[in-house]
Parts: structure tokens; C-alpha cells; sequence
């Protein structure tokens, strides 16, 4: 069994729904105990980085989320999801993260050239850098759906796929049994499907 951690931000319908198309049983939860049960979990999310971190702190679940992690468990952050596995986010202040992961989260404007439009939002390519058990389903070069106006950075030793927006902007991380995904799985048609399905099968 699957947890998606519902902490009041983002649509979860659409990725349980992706998990049901995969045969991924997939349970919307706020609760420690179910999280503990669970196989593996998931870490959704869309809206800014401080709101989100207060609102998750405010769930009491991190305390939980740590433990598991810490314990081996397969983890995958999405979009703002993954933003929250860093160490700091910088959109509207300083806020700080779960600290899975080293490195930052900051603004795409300044660092993008500026004809192109912030929201980072439509289908680009990902360009691996290294071999990661998510991307066994899927190729170099595959599309993947992005809405993202912070990116992570600071973070050279944890990036495993990269998307160009102007510059090369961090597309997944990996470190261990924590993964992100700064793109939509669950927005990306079938290589989404994909990715999802490498992720659920880690550790069997």
C-alpha cells in the first residue's frame, strides 16, 4: 500500500487516480499510523513553499515523514512536494524544508532569460545525468509536464534528470531511497505512468 500525504495542498484526485491505472493501491491520508504501514509514500503539492511547510508542520507529520525516511522507506516528493525535500525555500522569505536533500529553492526569474514566461509551464525533455531506478520505464529525451515558478539548486550531487528552460533547470533528484520529481508524473501521460510505476516497484 501506498500513502499520499494530504496536508491540504494540491489536488490529490488525479495522482491516485494514476496509481489506480497502474494497479498501485494508493490511500489519501493524514494519518501516522497508516503512514507507517505503507510500503512506500508519497509527497504532492503545488501553491508556495512557505505555506505549504507550515501547513505540513502543522499536521504533525513530520516527525513520521523523517522516521520513515530515515528508515529506508521509498519516498517520492512532486512538484512542491520535491521543493520540500530541500533545506530552504526562498518564495516570499526564507522558509526551511525537510532537509532530505542539500540545496535551495529559489525564484526562475534572474536566472532564466527573461522572453521566456515564469510560470515554467508545458512539456519538455528530460535530460538524464545519471542512472536512477525511476527512469528504468523511460528514455532520455522523454517529455514531462511542468507548472513551476522556483526551481532547486545547489544540489549538483543530488540531480539525476534535468529539463532546458533557458538554462538547465533541475528536473529529479535522487539520493538514496528520496526522489523528487519537479515535473507532474501524474500530468505526464504515459511516461508519467511510468516513472510512477519504476517508483512503486523500488525495494521489491
Amino acid at each position: 500500500m501506498l500513502a499520499i500525504i494530504d496536508y491540504g495542498v494540491g489536488n490529490l484526485f488525479s495522482l491516485q487516480c494514476s496509481l489506480k491505472k497502474i494497479g498501485v493501491e494508493a490511500v489519501v491520508t493524514n494519518d501516522p499510523d497508516t503512514i507507517k504501514k505503507a510500503d512506500r509514500i508519497i509527497l504532492p503539492g503545488v501553491g508556495a513553499f512557505g505555506d505549504a511547510a507550515k501547513k505540513l508542520r502543522a499536521t504533525g507529520l513530520v516527525d513520521t515523514i523523517k522516521t520513515e525516511a530515515e528508515n529506508g522507506k521509498p519516498f517520492l516528493g512532486i512538484c512542491l512536494g520535491m521543493q520540500l525535500l530541500f533545506e530552504k525555500g526562498y518564495e516570499y522569505g526564507e522558509h526551511e524544508g525537510l532537509g532530505f536533500i542539500k540545496g535551495n529553492v529559489v525564484a526562475l526569474e534572474g536566472i532564466i532569460p527573461e522572453n521566456l514566461n515564469i510560470p515554467h509551464m508545458g512539456w519538455n525533455a528530460l535530460d538524464f545525468k545519471c542512472e536512477s531506478p525511476i527512469f528504468k520505464y523511460i528514455n532520455d529525451g522523454d517529455c514531462v509536464y511542468f507548472v513551476h515558478s522556483y526551481h532547486a539548486t545547489d544540489c549538483d550531487e543530488s540531480v539525476i534528470a534535468t529539463a532546458e528552460y533557458g538554462v538547465q533547470v533541475t528536473a529529479a533528484v535522487g539520493k538514496g531511497n528520496i526522489f523528487g520529481c519537479q515535473f507532474h508524473p501524474e500530468k505526464s501521460g504515459d511516461t508519467g505512468l511510468k516513472i510512477l510505476k519504476a517508483f512503486c516497484e523500488i525495494g521489491e
